[in-house]
């Protein structure tokens, strides 16, 4: 399993943990909420949903059949099928969010378990911070380096476009270590304290989507027909 695949099935678990999806809510969620994926196709979905189900992980269920039956009477499509979390990808997921290992400090998969933070433990919550820091103060010290042996050979935009990068991974390292030192507070994100882990926000149904350092948080936009 390629470790994309890998962090689209840890994101779908953790979605379908929320609440029963189907495809077409997961793959918008998946493209805007979580600010994860960027952009994929339902051919990449798909093949992952019937992976976890033959895993024991989800289940099919027909979704409601007024709305169902409307939609695909408009889309022309067959009525969707709603994804369940079982017990059993419950508990996959939990050993997922529990694993502190280097998977968890690269770019793509921290984000991914950023987003579900509200889920995780205060210890693993640190311990991911610290890894992706430290991770970042070795990518910052390279950079710097690189760029030390290499300035008297760069045109102006080249060298721009390094400090650029720098700058970037500054920023980052400045900001977990805003959070690294709100989780030894005890404070949640919004600056109250909390208990031994954070409370998840289901007002709205939605897991943190929290943009990394110098993102835009995205919007919803219309997509595609749903499946």
């Amino acid at each position: 399993m390629s470790r994309r695949s890998g962090i689209l099935e840890f994101a779908v678990l953790g979605l379908l943990r929320e609440s029963p999806m189907h495809g077409y809510e997961l793959r918008k969620r998946l493209n805007t909420s979580l600010g994860v994926f960027r952009a994929f196709s339902y051919g990449t979905l798909y093949p992952c949903l019937k992976t976890l189900v033959a895993n024991g992980w989800l289940i099919e269920e027909p979704g409601n059949a007024q709305e169902d039956a409307l939609t695909a009477s408009l889309a022309g499509r067959r009525a969707k099928i709603v994804y369940r979390l079982t017990a059993e990808g419950k508990e996959h997921f939990e050993e997922l969010l529990s694993q502190t290992g280097p998977d968890a400090y690269e770019d793509e998969h921290f984000a991914a378990r950023f987003a579900f933070f509200g889920q995780t433990s205060r210890d693993v919550r640190m311990r991911v911070l610290e890894g992706r820091r430290s991770r970042l103060e070795e990518r910052l010290e390279k950079m710097r380096a690189s760029l030390t042996r290499t300035r008297e050979r760069l045109d102006d935009y080249t060298l721009e476009l390094q400090r650029h990068g720098m700058e970037s991974v500054e920023r980052e390292v400045r900001w977990l270590n805003e959070l690294i030192e709100s989780e030894r507070a005890g404070r949640d994100l919004r600056g109250s304290a909390t208990g031994g882990s954070a409370q998840q926000d289901n007002t709205n149904g939605s897991t943190g989507g929290l943009p990394r350092p110098g993102e835009t948080p995205r919007t919803d936009t219309p997509d595609d027909t749903a499946t």
